[in-house]
């Protein structure tokens, strides 16, 4: 069994990760899983950037264990790709969910419908035992809504309709299969799932 480190303690990303990867010979775990703390300042202004600032960080607390870390965000046209790092804390550091989509429906109310392209981005660094690094990216297009549909997801999924379902649908109603067949995490990993093959 091969053990990747996933630089997070979001235990819904790490199974989802795992489950995307489909293998049995793959476990990915947390940081909390392996009793490691790690909390780097994420100041690179791309989320590549960003990903190897938290890869690499958790690396130095686990030598010789494959580490994992991503970086993602809602890039939307219309604020020149804002709020991209700062997707998390949009509203401010510690914001919610809902306080980060009430700022991107108070920032695009006077843009209309045609002119709210979006799209969710996926950056992925892995290091491997020997600290050796593949990149891959991974993104969705869509648009952003007038209003939120859906209870499934997270973050902006209740405001992202996706190309891929004719904008008649947001991301939050897709079932968990749906979201992975054309998210920007499943196309990071199904990419890194090539890269390593």
């Amino acid at each position: 069994m091969r053990d990747i480190v996933l630089a997070s303690n979001n235990a819904h990303k790490a199974s989802e990760i795992e489950a995307m990867l489909g293998r049995d010979d793959v476990r990915v775990r947390t940081l909390a899983d392996c009793g490691l703390a790690s909390d780097p300042v994420e100041d690179a202004d791309t989320f590549w950037g960003n990903a190897r600032i938290k890869a690499r960080a958790a690396q130095t607390l686990a030598p010789g264990v494959a580490v994992l870390a991503d970086d993602s965000g809602l890039e939307v046209d219309a604020l020149g790709g804002a709020p991209g790092v700062w997707s998390a804390r949009f509203a401010g550091e510690d914001a919610t969910d809902a306080a980060n989509n009430a700022k991107l429906f108070a920032e695009l109310a006077d843009v209309p419908e045609g002119k709210r392209q979006a799209r969710f981005v996926c950056e992925l660094v892995f290091l491997d035992e020997a600290g050796e690094e593949t990149h891959v990216r991974g993104t969705i297009e869509g648009v952003i809504g007038f209003e939120e549909r859906g209870d499934g997801g997270f973050g902006y999924d209740p405001l992202f309709y996706p190309d891929a379902y004719g904008h008649e649908r947001s991301l939050a109603e897709a079932t968990a299969e749906e979201k992975n067949a054309i998210s920007h995490r499943g196309c990071a990993v199904r990419a890194l799932k090539e890269a390593l093959a």
